[in-house]
């Protein structure tokens, strides 16, 4: 009786202090921002590419519009869990640094105080990828802007950068790689070689890395134009699924599951696809065998930004994501993709 007494009592005393444990919990995401041109006419590139100039009027309102509903939508990825939007966010299909600047200053976002990381592309479309971040909780000590270097039939693709920022999360360091790869333009097929070429140069930025941290924690986040079952997946990055199979130089890709699962982020020509995803190295994986598994930040969710306020209700884009523009019209929507997200905790000291 003794010994049964003194096994309830250790056990309670442990679930008493499991329960005392607190979290740093940090949300990561990404939202292609589906042309976020400003109103703007620039002499200096063709804005035949903006949906915002193609509108016959009210061009002022649909802008402001769409600032709006954007950070209305940034402002609640992972606030539930962190009573805060995004640490990191990656952005795609940005125009400029102005639009971001417009963005990270309106009425849900401006008391974050988002630093803006951007540089100009060289996409024949005229967009851009961008991060965005929390001072409060972020502060990176490198930036670069890292051209793919694609050639297709002796020609050079003008596409998106690959931006590459480092810098510490609450003190931790971390590599964030934010990427939009070349579109599925000409068939997916014909296509691939881009995307393949454009994940290859994902890996020399990884090896680049790892040369001066090993076990460095890296996040690689984008629009890919690919699901998570493609070839530049599969076999250039050579993403897992499972967490068993993961080696201490393996990228994770938790989106893999979700799309088995029938999930997307955006719906195009009656398919569906899940595009926009956040693959991660080993070192932010928990493993069974550490002691404490959140002694360092660790990935403990991923998911995707699907509220039902970002579906389309009705008509020839129902149950697609709610975007912004359809055949010349500013629709009061948000964009053509879901966001997705991640949560990073590590237990407080």
């Amino acid at each position: 009786m003794k010994n049964i007494f003194l096994f309830l009592f250790s056990f309670f005393i442990l679930i008493s202090i499991s329960a005392q444990k607190k979290y740093a919990i940090r949300t990561v995401a990404f939202y292609n921002l589906e042309n976020l041109f400003d109103t703007i006419n620039d002499v200096t590139k063709d804005d035949e590419f903006s949906p915002i100039m193609e509108l016959k009027s009210n061009k002022s309102k649909a802008y402001w519009g769409k600032i709006a509903n954007l950070s209305k939508v940034i402002s609640q990825l992972g606030e539930e869990k962190t009573k805060t939007s995004p640490a990191i966010l990656g952005v795609a299909e940005i125009e400029n640094r102005n639009v971001l600047e417009d963005l990270v200053k309106s009425e849900k976002l401006k008391r974050k105080n988002y630093g803006i990381i951007h540089f100009d592309s060289p996409d024949k479309r005229g967009i851009d990828v961008a991060l965005l971040y929390q001072p409060k909780y972020f502060k990176p000590i490198h930036y670069e802007a890292v051209n793919p270097n694609i050639y297709f039939k002796n020609r050079k693709v003008f596409t998106r950068d690959i931006l590459l920022v480092s810098g510490y999360l609450d003190e931790e360091l971390i590599h964030v790689i934010v990427n939009h790869w070349p579109s599925r333009r000409g068939g997916e097929v014909e296509s691939n070689y881009l995307r393949e070429k454009a994940a290859f140069k994902v890996t020399q930025m990884i090896d680049k890395i790892r040369e001066n941290d090993a076990n460095a924690k890296i996040l690689i986040m984008g629009d890919f134009n690919d699901d998570p079952i493609n070839s530049s997946f599969k076999k250039v990055l050579q993403t897992k699924s499972k967490k068993e199979n993961v080696g201490e130089k393996d990228i994770f890709n938790p989106y893999e599951k979700m799309f088995a699962k029938g999930l997307n982020t955006l719906g195009y020509r009656d398919n569906i696809n899940l595009f926009d995803q956040i693959l991660f190295t080993a070192p932010l994986l928990e493993q069974a065998k550490e002691e404490k598994k959140y002694a360092t930040y660790k990935m403990f969710k991923s998911g995707i930004g699907n509220k039902r306020f970002l579906t389309q209700k009705k008509g020839r884009y129902k149950g697609y994501p709610f975007r912004s523009f359809s055949n010349g019209i500013y629709t009061g929507g948000y964009s053509d993709h879901y966001p997705v997200y991640l949560y990073l905790i590590k237990e407080k000291n």
